[in-house]
Formats: C-alpha cells, structure tokens, sequence
C-alpha cells in the first residue's frame, strides 16, 4: 500500500477541530485513508457507510439519539452527501460539546453544491481535499513517474500489472458517473450520453480555454446547462478549471479558465491510450503531461499559494503562475522535451509579472541555469525541492 501524504494532514486536523470533511472522487481512497487513521486513534470509532442501507436506516428516523448515544466516539460518516438533512444536526450537536475528533465526514461531491451544507457546517468544520495518488507518493512507493501519468492516481488501478486491466477499471469508472454516479450526488437528471459525449470533447480539449458556447453547439444544449454540467463535474472532484491572473497590463488578456480532466488515467482512458508508446505518439501527449505536471503541483503546493495561468492575446503566455497573495512569484513553463526551449511569450511573462523565481519542468534530466536565471528541473525535483520554498 503506497503511504499517503494527507493522512498526516488528516490526523493534525482532526486533533484541533471537531469536524473534518475528507472530500474526493469515488474510489480515490477516503475511505481507506479514514480506516487507517481510525486504527491509530485511541478513541472508540464507530463507521457508517450510508450507501449500505442498514446503516442509512440507522440514522433516518433518529439521527440525533443515535449520535448522542455515541458521542464518546468518533464518528465516521462516508458517502455523507446522501444525507444532506444531517448537517445543520452536525452542527446543533458539535456546539453543545465541541471537542475535537468528533466526527469525520467522507464525501464525493463539493459542499457548495449540496444545498445548505456550507451555512449549516460554517464555523466548526475543516476541509480536506484528496487527490489521487502523487508522484512524490507514488516514488516512495517504487512506482515511476511514467507509470503514474499514464494509469493516473486512482490507487486501484496504479496497482494492476496488465494495462488492459487499468483500462477497463477506468471505463467501467466513467460508465458509472455518467449513467448513475452524477445524478445520484448531485440529486439532478443527467443525460448519460451528453454527460459522455460532454466528457469525451473536454478529453479533446484537455488544457484548452473554455468556451462554453463551442461545447453548447456540439451537444445540442443551451450555455448555461453546459456551464451547469461543468460546475458538477468539477464538484464530482473530475475536472479543474485553471482560472488566468489579471496583470495589471495594458494587453488584452485572455480571461476564460483552461479546463483539465484532473485525473490523467481518466483523460487517457478516454482517449483510448494503454501503453506509454501509444501515450508518446498521441497527439496530445504534451496536453496529458502539461495536466499531469499541473495536478501534482496543485496537490503539492503550500497552503498559501495559489494556482493561475497567464495568456495575452499578443502570445504572451506560461503555462502556470504562481500567486502568494496578490503577487505572482513565479512563471512556470511545462515541457514534455528534456531539452527545451526558450519561448519569447514566457519570457514577456516574466518582465509583464516581474517573477523572481521562473522554471521550466521537463520530464527528467539534469537540472541547470538557463539565460534570465530560469531554472530548468526535472518535475520530481521541482516538488520535492523547490515547490515547498515557494
């Protein structure tokens, strides 16, 4: 089992709040996570899963004697999103004894779209996002990089030998969120062939700028539903969106967000990619490894930096902004060659945001000082080095 670096992050949070949401995509392992710190923990645990429907039941007609009776315990509630009605009794009950490590909330979809979770839990909760497996994770645990970029980070399938079988995980994976798992979160009907057809042209468009009306054309829907199913989708923890960094500039700035499929074994099993030979001669190898490398920096990146990207209708472009606050601190440009070169729009990106520190991340290789004190680094180094000093 390869060891997970938020578990130590769970265990800090759990110690100083009474409520912690573990939140993530199906199968990316919060309930493993969850059972794993419950095994430390010198409280008595007790585990609900409410897509099992005794436990459901347990808590559908008196919820609020059923957690009293156990509030010596800690109380691990997963798939919590099927239950909405209980938040706002969380909430009643923390306040009349808020002790901390009461109860942990697993949850697929994103609070903000579960109607009235964040006003009912505002205050006593702590959110943790999990994502799939990182490469400083996956190095630990004798997986290589490529390896992790071609199956992605979902735990199940980066443990099968045979790609056939990393393959048909992750169709019956998508299967399952189109035809069932989107509507059932969300409580919305979906379309299970729009929301596959949706799916596959953001697989196309993998680090592309949204453009909602182009996506409304192809599927025969309005705009605004189109915008609907992106926001589940990136709810559902599927997607990211890349919001671009407003300088203060007189160029003409692109201001629509890149979309990314987060996971690269979903994106690539949508592109009917299985072997690391077909990922190198596709097409849009270089937008896989662009996401791929922007995932594990999102995941990776310390709490108080955040992620743009920067694009002038002149050319001017990187790949990745990093933003302390409101100032930018570093241009990153991402390149599938081990020998790259210096593109005029990255460097007018870093004189239009006057970054200090600048990068370029490659695969592998040698890291050494380009012109303009650009660094040139490996992506593992990157993390494991750099990103943490940012």
């Amino acid at each position: 089992m390869i060891h997970r670096l938020e578990l130590t992050e769970l265990t800090t949070l759990l110690r100083s709040n009474p409520v912690v949401a573990l939140l993530g995509a199906r199968q990316i392992g919060k309930t493993t996570m969850a059972k794993l710190y419950a095994k430390k923990s010198r409280k008595e645990v007790l585990y609900l899963d409410l897509e099992l429907e005794s436990h459901y039941n347990r808590l559908l007609q008196d919820a609020e004697s059923y957690l009293l009776k156990n509030k010596h315990k800690l109380v691990i509630i997963d798939e919590v999103q099927r239950m909405p009605r209980l938040f706002a009794l969380l909430r009643a009950l923390v306040d009349l004894e808020r002790k901390p490590a009461r109860i942990l909330l697993l949850g697929s979809s994103s609070p903000h779209l579960i109607q009235g979770v964040s006003e009912s839990l505002a205050g006593p909760i702590a959110y943790l996002d999990l994502g799939g497996i990182n490469l400083i994770e996956a190095i630990k645990g004798k997986v290589k990089q490529d390896t992790l970029w071609l199956k992605g980070g979902f735990p199940i399938p980066l443990g099968m030998a045979r790609n056939i079988d990393f393959t048909k995980w992750y169709t019956n994976l998508i299967k399952s969120y189109s035809e069932r798992d989107l509507s059932e979160l969300f409580g919305v009907e979906f379309s299970a062939v729009t929301i596959r057809n949706f799916w596959n042209m953001l697989a196309h468009s993998n680090g592309a700028i949204w453009n909602k009306e182009n996506y409304s054309r192809s599927l025969g829907v309005s705009a605004p539903t189109v915008g609907r199913y992106l926001e589940y989708m990136e709810g559902a923890f599927l997607v990211t969106r890349l919001q671009p960094w407003f300088a203060n500039t007189k160029k003409r700035l692109v201001k629509a967000p890149k979309i990314y499929i987060r996971d690269s074994g979903i994106l690539h099993a949508l592109a009917r990619i299985n072997q690391l030979d077909d990922l190198y001669g596709h097409p849009a190898v270089g937008a896989s490894w662009e996401g791929f490398v922007i995932e594990q920096i999102r995941q990776l990146k310390p709490g108080h930096i955040d992620c743009y990207f920067y694009r002038s209708h002149q050319g001017t472009e990187a790949d990745l902004v990093l933003v302390r606050g409101m100032k930018p601190i570093a241009c990153i440009e991402i390149k599938l060659s081990t020998s790259p070169l210096l593109g005029k729009g990255f460097l007018h990106s870093i004189i239009d945001l006057k970054t200090k520190k600048n990068f370029i991340v490659i695969p592998q290789g040698d890291s050494y000082t380009a012109a303009n004190e650009i660094s040139i680094c490996n992506l593992n180094e990157f993390l494991e080095k750099h990103l943490p000093k940012m």
